[in-house]
């Protein structure tokens, strides 16, 4: 009864504040992945596990099994997995320290491993709700379709767009959405012959917000579904956003991309509001659907940013265990802690930063490198 009292505005921002409170627990969920797989391979390797928690800052809920303190904690941020013996030295025989170097790498990348899979999951959720997948054949063109004049045919196999490859059809959206000019140098299959295509040329269409974008003229032959095929397509479209988001990463580098296009919790709240409320426009499983594209997302994100060689992350210790693999010997612990905990502090730094970026964005629509 009170539901339908209520206005349609105030039924939608209710929904679509519901749905942001399903991503925050996705989100958890995420983390609970990525720490779960710290966890249970240190605990197969007879690695001793102090606390597993998910959440920072001041501790909410907590339980003591074995050998082992289960957690919640306040800010739903980030998560660990602290073991014996990561950051100091431990006469402790089943300290991380004291056990073998290819254990250690194990526990450290299994983090990003479950990130990734659970991505493969979350893209299967989705897929499987399809008839067919798109391919990289081109079926058809649109009328007077710029593209199709300069170069390309019906039956092409699309391989690579301006040198990125194109190994299914996200692949190929990205590489045409980053695209500047509107003109591509293209690699196709034809005729079961490769071919290089130089300058083809799209029409350009413009957003709400005024950025030109180019306009895709062709459409693509469809993929008939199996069990088979949705293993496939899902793995593909996952390794597709670890491409994206390694490619993001060197852009950022090397100044394409700048501060402002940097994301936190808050910015990635704000988004998964937005894209929940444009599903809604079509109905509640389009939402949720929209949700779970993002958080396949979130998923890889974590899991490949925390790979990245930079102290306090995964990639940071997998730098020092690799180099102890090299050198028969380990990096002293409290040097290596030292690293660390400077890594650390300059991680949530930034993390402050990119959030008050985030509510700048929200504020005013535009980031302080706006």
């Amino acid at each position: 009864m009170y539901w339908a009292a209520l206005a349609p505005d105030e039924v939608i921002t209710i929904t679509v504040v519901l749905l942001v409170i399903i991503a925050v627990l996705l989100f958890g969920f995420i983390i609970f992945i990525h720490e779960f797989g710290h966890f249970i391979t240190a605990k197969l390797s007879k690695i001793r596990v102090n606390e597993f928690a998910i959440g920072m800052g001041p501790t909410l809920l907590k339980f003591q099994k074995g050998e082992t303190e289960y957690a919640l904690r306040l800010f739903p941020i980030g998560g660990f997995c602290a073991m014996e013996g990561e950051d100091q030295e431990s006469n402790d025989k089943s300290a991380f320290g004291n056990k073998p170097v290819w254990k250690r790498i194990l526990v450290v990348v299994m983090g990003a491993v479950m990130n990734i899979v659970l991505g493969i999951v979350l893209m299967m959720i989705l897929w499987g709700q399809q008839e067919h997948f798109a391919s990289t054949t081109i079926a058809g063109f649109a009328k007077d379709a710029p593209s199709q004049s300069t170069g390309l045919q019906v039956g092409d196999k699309i391989t690579s767009v301006n040198g990125y490859a194109i190994w299914c059809d996200q692949d190929l959206s990205f590489a045409l959405a980053t695209d500047e000019d509107f003109k591509v140098d293209m690699e196709v299959i034809r005729q079961g012959q490769p071919m290089t295509l130089s300058d083809v040329t799209f029409a350009s269409s413009q957003t709400e917000d005024g950025a030109n974008i180019l306009k895709l003229d062709f459409w693509v032959e469809p993929i008939p579904k199996s069990f088979g095929t949705l293993i496939t397509h899902s793995f593909n479209q996952t390794v597709s956003m670890v491409r994206m988001v390694w490619s993001s990463l060197v852009g950022l580098i090397t100044g394409r991309y700048g501060f402002n296009d940097l994301a936190g919790p808050v910015g990635a709240a704000s988004a998964i509001g937005e894209v929940a409320s444009q599903g809604l426009q079509k109905n509640f499983l389009e939402a949720v659907n929209n949700i779970i594209r993002m958080m396949a997302l979130i998923t890889v994100n974590l899991g490949i940013v925390n790979l990245l060689p930079l102290p306090a992350l995964d990639g940071g210790r997998l730098v020092f265990l690799v180099l102890e693999g090299i050198r028969r010997k380990p990096v002293p612990a409290k040097y290596e802690g030292w690293i660390h905990a400077a890594g650390f502090v300059l991680l949530i730094l930034l993390m402050v930063a990119v959030t008050f970026n985030d509510i700048v964005r929200l504020v005013t629509g535009n980031g302080m490198g706006a």
